[in-house]
């Protein structure tokens, strides 16, 4: 099979344009979660099955392909098996987040904060600040309230409920060490988050904890469907509108939908 370098037109780097085609086959057995026959995988890869067919023996004798001796149908190997678990061994999700965090405070010119879920509740563990002064009381390590503030919300509808308990109590003022249940109707509440996130892909506060602030909070998916971070941009609302269609909102569900495909997942559909 003949090579062909290609030179990438962004930075004019050289690529060999064979190993570009066969990607396509594997990304496409990758997304299709099931075994398939020659002439759809090629179809989903966009190449003929002529084409295609070399590749895929090539990737059977490297392990990354297998093919069923009864049905003819193609999945991914032992190979392609092994090359994933040992990415997602190195891969660290909060890496991943950093890079799409600093580019959209760059972008955006936000202030941009990158939180996970932690023993208390939304921990901040990343704070770009945003190119105009923005006078708020946040900074790494600060646990955000559960239901009373973006970040919190957008945590609360991808999370199970016995799952936030605790962060709840503690957010409403009990103490660490107590094991006091959170206040009565928390639950209604946390529902109206659930749908309000359902609706829009996003949690919102607008000024509300902090008078003048506004914020969009959108949750990122790892492989397994579990929310792994969540990536808040924050403004002054002279700065930074408060409508679900804005520009900063926008960016925000665009930043946590990359942030998901470069941990690999996919957004599940949120409790009913």
């Amino acid at each position: 099979m003949q090579q062909k370098a290609s030179e990438d037109q962004d930075n004019g780097q050289r690529a060999v344009q064979s190993v570009e085609v066969g990607g396509r086959l594997l990304l496409a057995l990758a997304d299709s979660g099931s075994p398939l026959p020659l002439k759809e995988l090629a179809a989903r890869a966009d190449l003929s099955p002529s084409r295609a067919h070399p590749y895929l023996v090539s990737f059977q004798r490297l392990g990354l392909v297998e093919q069923d001796a009864a049905s003819g149908r193609y999945a991914l190997g032992p190979a392609a098996m092994q090359i994933g678990l040992a990415c997602l061994h190195q891969f660290d999700p909060l890496t991943a987040a950093t890079a799409v965090g600093e580019e959209l405070a760059r972008a955006t010119g936000h202030a941009v904060a990158l939180a996970v879920w932690g023993n208390f509740g939304p921990t901040i563990v990343r704070l770009f600040e945003s190119q105009q002064p923005l006078h708020v009381l946040l900074r790494v390590g600060t646990v955000m309230s559960v239901l009373g503030t973006a970040t919190g919300r957008a945590f609360a509808a991808a999370l199970p409920a016995e799952r936030l308990e605790r962060a709840v109590a503690i957010s409403h003022g009990v103490d660490v060490g107590s094991h006091a249940a959170p206040p009565k109707g928390w639950r209604k509440e946390l529902e109206a988050v659930v749908q309000e996130v359902r609706r829009h892909g996003l949690a919102r506060a607008v000024g509300r904890p902090i008078p003048g602030v506004n914020a969009f909070s959108g949750a990122a998916f790892d492989h397994e469907g579990e929310a792994a971070v969540v990536i808040t941009v924050l403004d002054h609302e002279d700065r930074l509108q408060g409508d679900w269609n804005s520009e900063g909102a926008r960016a925000v569900r665009e930043a946590t939908d990359a942030i998901t495909r470069r941990l690999g997942g996919k957004v599940p559909a949120l409790r009913s």
